[in-house]
């Protein structure tokens, strides 16, 4: 019996032990916590450099706007791109490389014309379907020791815990604990930043805050409505109503700040292969009336009888495309993302079905609508969603255009002085290559027109360095945080810096900052600079214009 009793003792101290010892490696060295093309960047690069990393992804949907209908890639200058980025789009060129690949299309009819580039010898391809991009990212986080979470969304309210400046541990909202030595928020949201108690800003900051020229309000003539489009129910009569879409806000100075969000869309995929289309009915919630501003719009235009007037119509392989937003009244659901960074997840999901709706609707509205031009009626139907892409979601992309949400003011923030040459800074960890752009943020009436707000486009400027700063946050509030997409930016630094390859690049030095940081018992504030860049260049990173 004694015999007995004793085993039973030592089973229960060795299943003690056992326990911590579990408990001890659910820890990680590096926790990423979004799983955009930046985030899988940082997560692969993490990998690389010998630490154990968990990437955790919200949603169901891996590859943010990459895998979400983003096939036309926007970068301004590709030679800027390196690393982890410029192997992405390597990877992509080997997938078309493979006949097996181009199951709706001859290669030779797609790659001849020009969307192929070669960066300093290598191939590479910059416009692709999204379940391409799927793959290759599936593909590249294969190859490497990453965890992958989906689905798990942090719990914002009391899910991040600190030890004074150090994140020790998150939560989700279904209870699961990670913890990790660095973190890193790889969101376009910048959720996790904003639960660890780090600044930001949402808004556009006035021209004198940064000593800018383009920030805050802008009326400018890029995607605007020409001159006496009405902006009432009944035309010349303000007592019966603005139509839908309008706000009766007033038009502020010019340059002043406030805390509009520029607009948000989906950038769509669709096809005219007959034997891989779902073709385009009649949507939720579908109201005609949303489009009675397009229709005026498209009285004053009688000559833009072309789809590709009215949408940036881009083609990808396989007889896909990736569309977006064009002019005074196309995808962009305008005023309608106010909202969408503070909310709660549920607001958000709420946000984004509205978008679906609308622009559902609005290609439903082309094709079925007979006050639309016939011509635009009958290209429109020639179109559908294809069966091969976001089968998992009614062939509809899970992934909402979400441009700019919350931005990080950090220990440095990137301005137009940066993006135009007049301030360069000496520690970067990526180029960026964009124009300063801005799509509008409102609607409104101005001496009884009606006219969009908010659009700027204005480049000419070669690439310039991000500094490094500008992703890690103020050391008083987080010593063991990067921050590589909502990072620190004002309004239009970061419309120029935005793209999805540059989200890649931070994404990479923003894992190897904190690689560096782990093997040194430091803050990420305290990483050496020469030894971040030595490590950078090493893997191929562009840090000189």
């Amino acid at each position: 019996m004694k015999n007995i009793i004793l085993l039973l003792a030592l089973v229960f101290i060795f299943s003690c032990s056992s326990s911590t010892s579990e408990e001890q490696s659910s820890g990680y060295d590096i926790v990423v916590y979004g799983g955009t093309s930046g985030g899988i960047a940082a997560a692969v690069q993490a990998s690389r450099m010998g630490k154990k990393v968990l990437l955790i992804e919200p949603s169901k949907h891996i590859g943010g706007l990459t895998t979400g209908g983003l096939g036309q890639t926007d970068i301004g200058n590709k030679q800027a791109i390196g690393g982890i980025a410029r192997e992405f789009y390597a990877n992509i060129r080997t997938h078309y490389n493979d006949p097996a690949n181009w199951k709706w299309q001859e290669p030779s009819a797609y790659m001849d014309g020009g969307q192929t580039r070669t960066v300093e010898g290598e191939p590479t391809m910059w416009t692709f379907e999204p379940s391409a991009a799927m793959k290759v990212y599936d593909q590249m986080i294969a190859k490497e020791k990453i965890e992958l979470v989906i689905n798990k969304k942090l719990n914002r309210e009391s899910g991040v815990t600190m030890n004074g400046t150090s994140i020790s541990q998150i939560e989700m909202q279904d209870g699961t604990v990670y913890t990790g030595k660095v973190f890193i928020d790889a969101t376009y949201e910048g959720d996790l930043m904003a639960a660890a108690g780090v600044s930001y800003h949402v808004g556009r900051e006035a021209n004198n805050v940064y000593n800018e020229t383009y920030n805050g309000v802008q009326l400018l003539d890029g995607h605007q409505f020409p001159e006496g489009i009405d902006p009432y129910v009944k035309k010349g009569d303000p007592t019966s109503g603005l139509l839908w879409g309008i706000t009766d806000d007033e038009l502020k100075e010019q340059g002043s700040g406030d805390d509009l969000v520029q607009t948000y869309n989906f950038r769509i995929c669709l096809t005219t292969n007959q034997d891989n289309m779902v073709p385009i009915t009649e949507p939720d919630n579908y109201d005609p009336a949303r489009y009675e501003l397009l229709l005026r719009l498209l009285e004053a235009l009688p000559d833009r009888r072309k789809l590709n007037n009215h949408f940036i119509w881009s083609h990808m392989p396989n007889e896909k495309t990736d569309i977006n937003n064009r002019g005074a009244f196309s995808t962009d659901m305008i005023g309608m993302s106010h909202a969408y960074p503070e909310a709660s997840y549920g607001e958000r999901e709420a946000i984004v079905k509205e978008h679906v709706d609308y622009t559902k609707g609005l290609l439903y509205f082309y094709a079925s609508d007979p006050r639309v031009p016939a011509e635009l009626r009958e290209e429109m139907k020639t179109w559908g969603y294809p069966k091969d892409e976001y089968t998992s979601n009614g062939n509809w992309s899970p992934q909402l255009y979400v441009r700019e949400v919350r931005r990080m003011i950090g220990e440095y923030v990137m301005t137009q002085a940066n993006c135009v040459g007049e301030e360069v800074i000496s520690d970067p960890v990526g180029l960026a290559a964009y124009t300063m752009d801005s799509h509008n943020c409102q609607r409104i009436v101005v001496d009884g027109m009606v006219k969009n707000e908010g659009n700027v486009e204005v480049g000419g400027f070669p690439p310039y360095p991000i500094s490094y700063r500008s992703i890690v946050p103020k050391k008083d509030q987080a010593t063991n945080l990067l921050v590589p997409v909502a990072l620190s930016a004002s309004h239009i630094a970061f419309g120029s810096i935005r793209m999805e390859p540059v989200f890649m690049v931070l994404g990479q030095s923003a894992a190897t900052a904190a690689a560096l940081a782990i093997d040194n018992s430091q803050s990420v504030q305290a990483v050496n600079y020469d030894a971040l860049k030595k490590k950078l260049l090493e893997d191929g990173q562009r840090l000189n214009p």
